[in-house]
């Protein structure tokens, strides 16, 4: 069977100058997640978290690593892949300002802790830090989101070649960008929605940003599955997997993965916003809609994967990114069957979706390296790392799943965690050393990408 031509089109020196600068971005998100992440870990671990009062930095360490290794870096990521569809004319400084916002954004999301009152709300899909300087970041890089996404949507390539599938990885990427600023949109009309006595009562904080990001939350998942079928499907083709994909058939599958977002605007008005059935409906949504798409693609790369042959030494690193982020999917897609109670299998379904989509964007980026003229250092160690973040987050979803099934608490760290049985203090521990063995994993591709661009530069 022939080579699938799934690939980015060939970068312009201005567009290749933006995915560096939201590669950058990326990983300074990863960077400042992973030095809070230390703490988050070692604050669920029994014995050392009894050292160390940690409780209160623990729920703030919380929001700003979700906010971090979600939010930012995989919206800078979706600067990154769209960087190869811009056309070179007109991509000026509207591409270069939204790189600077996005950066900007980041660092001050990073140090808002120091930087004001320390209020942590673990509010579902974008956790909050109510201090002034935590909503100034996250302004700043959604502002930096909003102008990539528009700045992509004019200056498009038109030249792209239906028969090499550019156009069906376009629609792609267009359509999660369009996703991705309806999801904006679903946050002001929340807050528009959402009832005055709500709004204005300071004792239920944390319940008004629930309601305030459900819905347009679950409309940004779509934003993500839509990438990440992208990002799956161009790292076959880029390892030289043959899985017989035609360009037509993945246009159809984008398009199945986008269609259910239309109905988000009718049930946004079905039911109040602070009501039972408007968080049903919304999970619903997501539950039944957001998996056509990476379900479908996802069992077609496993049986090629299971019949092709090794990847290229030049191409280890991708295609074990591959295969692991379609592991982690699938462990997060079963686990998540299996919640029945608040407990923390909730984290270990979605660690296990999210985690896929991380390791998606770290092949992304050893695949996309050549062309924007960097080498990956170490091929050895640059082969190895996805297996080590891999091994680390399974026993940490593993680790967590195992405790919910015994009823640890989500959401909790220390003594909250009211540890009593040999099997509850087992499994933290198990997710406790996968979590500091994926630290590990996740340190050895910043340093080698941070390498990578660094002698790109010099």
């Amino acid at each position: 069977m022939d080579k699938t031509p799934f690939t980015f089109p060939t970068l312009n020196p201005v567009a290749r100058g933006l995915s560096l600068g939201w590669l950058s971005v990326a990983i300074a998100s990863l960077v400042g997640s992973g030095l809070v992440v230390i703490l988050v870990i070692l604050a669920r671990a029994p014995i050392i978290h009894e050292l160390i009062p940690w409780i209160g930095s623990f729920r703030t360490a919380l929001v700003i690593h979700v906010d971090l290794s979600v939010l930012v870096w995989f919206l800078a990521f979706a600067g990154v892949m769209s960087a190869p569809f811009l056309n070179g004319k007109g991509v000026g400084s509207a591409g270069r300002y939204a790189v600077i916002l996005g950066a900007l954004g980041t660092l001050v999301i990073t140090f808002s802790p120091f930087l004001g009152e320390d209020r942590p709300f673990r509010n579902n899909y974008i956790p909050v830090l109510e201090n002034a300087a935590f909503f100034i970041g996250l302004g700043l890089f959604v502002a930096g989101f909003v102008v990539m996404a528009l700045h992509t949507l004019v200056t498009f390539r038109r030249d792209l070649n239906p028969e090499s599938g550019e156009t069906a990885l376009a629609f792609g990427i267009r359509s999660g960008l369009v996703i991705g600023l309806v999801s904006i949109l679903f946050w002001i009309w929340s807050a528009v929605l959402i009832p005055a006595d709500i709004a204005a009562d300071v004792d239920i904080r944390e319940h008004y940003y629930e309601l305030l990001f459900w819905s347009g939350g679950h409309v940004l998942q779509f934003t993500h599955t839509q990438l990440l079928v992208v990002a799956w499907v161009v790292l076959a083709a880029m390892t030289g997997l043959s899985f017989g994909l035609k360009p037509r058939t993945l246009l159809i599958i984008l398009i199945l993965g986008a269609v259910p977002v239309l109905a988000a605007p009718v049930l946004q008005l079905l039911h109040p916003v602070d009501s039972f059935e408007h968080r049903e409906i919304f999970t619903r949504l997501m539950w039944w809609g957001n998996g056509i798409a990476p379900l479908l693609i996802g069992f077609l790369l496993i049986g090629a994967l299971l019949k092709g042959g090794s990847a290229a030494p030049e191409h280890r690193p991708a295609r074990r990114s591959l295969i692991f982020s379609l592991a982690l999917f699938g462990m997060g897609g079963v686990i998540g069957y299996m919640i029945q109670e608040i407990n923390t299998t909730i984290p270990a379904h979605y660690h296990g979706s999210i985690i896929a989509i991380t390791m998606a964007y770290m092949g992304v980026a050893y695949a996309l390296m050549p062309g924007l003229g960097c080498t990956v250092p170490w091929p050895k160690l640059a082969a190895w790392q996805p297996v080590i973040y891999f091994v680390g987050q399974a026993l940490h979803i593993i680790g967590l799943a195992w405790g919910g099934g015994h009823g640890v608490q989500r959401k909790t760290a220390g003594a909250e965690q009211a540890l009593r049985t040999t099997s509850e203090k087992l499994a933290m521990n198990v997710m406790g050393v996968g979590g500091i063995l994926a630290v590990i994993g996740g340190v050895l591709f910043m340093v080698i990408a941070i390498k990578a661009i660094k002698n790109r530069q010099r």
